[in-house]
């Protein structure tokens, strides 16, 4: 019976959480315009133990060493003591160990990793923070937010930009965001709304914890590195003011003609029906991120034509391409001969993806071929579960060639016998790869239940 009862236990304490949740969202409902005080009274023993729930286990160890499993080992005593520091104020945020991986232009992006108990804390906070906050964000931001992803952004970007037919498409870059997050405002925007000490006290220690790297302990004056589990959270916070409330408030009511805004965390566009409008927005968009103390990127931010080839045949240029969440968006004709946005592979995303395949194959090709075959269908699997959308079939068909070619090349290269096609035929008749298969198709309908 004992299983029963953890089960149980476990269910009655992620109500418990779920209903105090829906307490805060109801408060910030009721009280738009107020300062909230006293949020972090709903934070207990229960809402520590669902914050550990929800928290991966399997993530890298921070700079204490220690994993989930050995700090689950005394679970009860640990969350209770962590509660007692975190409410006292004598909690100390410990260093973020800080790793760089390629972004693939050249550039790296920092990836903060937090030790588990930080981890946790964060997730409970951000549980605390979240219900608030989702009462104020708007539609047109989709990152890192409940019941909405990547395909709900690129949907929305679809089916707008067709309503539109087009138009022209403000590509925008935010140089090394998440690097150069200005402290000091972040935890202006976030006074108004929340005022809580023990939650301002946590969000300011975890914003000047240092950053340990290879050359020792640093302590950065800005930016909150990718990994930390309530980065995306301030993210958006501090995002949602300098530039979606700011489009809406300020910059659609003096347009002249239609304009939409979506974004996903720091990857955003805006789509404007009219040049003029356009242009004029490309003008001070720099001035008003600069004011936050953020850049645009100067050669990754563009404007690009995209109105519907039978709009542009009559006064505008041709249609260009732009990018957005790993997809080059273009005009295409569908197969009753009608021009339609399609969504394609971007090709710098493309690339590293076979990249690291091949690094990966290189790298395990002495692993037994079960092993390899299991390993590769779960990274071919993981790209059609993202790329995997309607009108993206070639590029699916040819990433699952390309991978294929990548597996029988370092095949080849360990076998004492030489692996010819014939053979490498009849091995994946016994280790197949799944093939590529467009998971977001608008063709593919659920099951009957």
């Amino acid at each position: 019976m004992e299983p029963l009862k953890g089960k149980k236990t476990e269910m009655s304490s992620s109500e418990n959480v779920s209903t105090k949740q829906q307490r805060i969202a109801q408060l910030a409902r009721q009280m738009p315009e107020a300062t909230l005080w006293s949020l972090s009274r709903y934070i207990d023993v229960k809402w520590l133990k669902e914050a550990f729930r929800r928290t991966r286990k399997d993530g890298a160890a921070g700079v204490d060493g220690q994993t989930a499993d050995q700090y689950a080992e005394r679970l009860d005593e640990n969350l209770a003591a962590l509660l007692t520091r975190a409410k006292s104020g004598t909690y100390r945020a410990p260093p973020v160990r800080r790793a760089q991986i390629p972004k693939g232009d050249g550039e790296t992006r920092p990836i903060g990793i937090p030790t588990f108990e930080d981890k946790l804390l964060q997730r409970a906070v951000a549980m605390v923070l979240e219900p608030v906050y989702e009462q104020e964000f708007l539609d047109c931001s989709y990152g890192f937010r409940p019941g909405r992803g990547a395909h709900d952004a690129l949907a929305a970007l679809w089916s707008q930009a067709m309503k539109m037919a087009g138009g022209w498409v403000l590509e925008v870059d935010l140089r090394k965001f998440f690097d150069t997050l200005d402290h000091g405002k972040l935890q202006e925007l976030i006074r108004p709304r929340v005022a809580d000490g023990v939650l301002l006290r946590l969000i300011g220690k975890w914003l000047n914890a240092g950053v340990q790297t290879e050359g020792g302990l640093e302590y950065p004056e800005a930016g909150t590195p990718q990994g930390g589990v309530i980065s995306p959270l301030l993210a958006n916070i501090y995002l949602h003011e300098v530039l979606d409330r700011w489009f809406e408030r300020d910059v659609r009511p003096r347009l002249y003609g239609a304009a939409f805004l979506v974004r996903y965390a720091d990857d955003l566009v805006i789509c404007f029906s009219r040049q003029d409008d356009a242009r004029r927005v490309w003008e001070v968009l720099p001035k008003r991120v600069e004011r936050f103390g953020l850049r645009l990127h100067p050669d990754k931010t563009r404007l690009v034509p995209f109105g519907s080839p039978n709009r542009s045949a009559r006064a505008e240029p041709p249609p260009g391409t732009f990018d957005f969440l790993g997809f080059t968006h273009y005009w295409g004709k569908t197969r009753k001969g009608l021009w339609a946005i399609k969504r394609k592979t971007a090709s710098d995303r493309f690339t590293r993806a076979l990249c690291r395949v091949g690094e990966w194959c290189r790298t395990n090709r002495h692993e037994p071929l079960g092993a390899q075959q299991h390993a590769l269908a779960r990274k071919l699997n993981g790209h059609y579960a993202f790329y995997g959308i309607t009108g993206n079939a070639d590029a699916l068909r040819r990433f699952e060639y390309e991978v294929t070619g990548i597996w029988y090349k370092w095949l080849a290269r360990r076998s004492r016998q030489r692996m010819s096609w014939e053979r490498f035929f009849k091995l994946l008749r016994r280790f197949p790869l799944p093939k590529a298969t467009p998971i977001h198709s608008v063709l593919r309908r659920p099951a009957n239940p």
